[in-house]
């Protein structure tokens, strides 16, 4: 027996649907996926911008803390060239640490 006209009507209608869903389903899973990469991406650089907001604070104190020391000094010769060999002595360290933690460039 044959089956009506609005059934198949109906079943390829349906089979349609299902494939169109199916297609739907894909696409919802790409886009989920990419969210969570997007997501982390955004929370290694929120953690970025709070550590480097830390490191800028620091400058700003060890700056402010040594124009202040300078004021305080500028008449005692001595006192500030102490001041200053001392400043040398870590801008010296600061840059070995700086070179001896930055990976090398790559070969072009």
């Amino acid at each position: 027996m044959t089956e009506p006209i609005y059934v198949v009507g109906i079943d390829q209608a349906l089979q349609l649907t299902l494939r169109k869903l199916a297609a739907i389903d894909k696409k919802l899973d790409r886009l989920l996926a990419q969210g969570e990469r997007v997501k982390m991406e955004l929370d290694e650089l929120t953690a970025q911008v709070a550590e480097n907001t830390e490191v800028e604070a620091s400058a700003i104190a060890l700056i402010t803390g040594l124009a202040q020391q300078i004021t305080a000094l500028k008449t005692d010769p001595v006192a500030l060239q102490a001041l200053a060999d001392r400043l040398n002595g870590s801008a010296d360290a600061l840059a070995a640490a700086v070179a001896a933690n930055t990976p090398a460039s790559p070969s072009s």
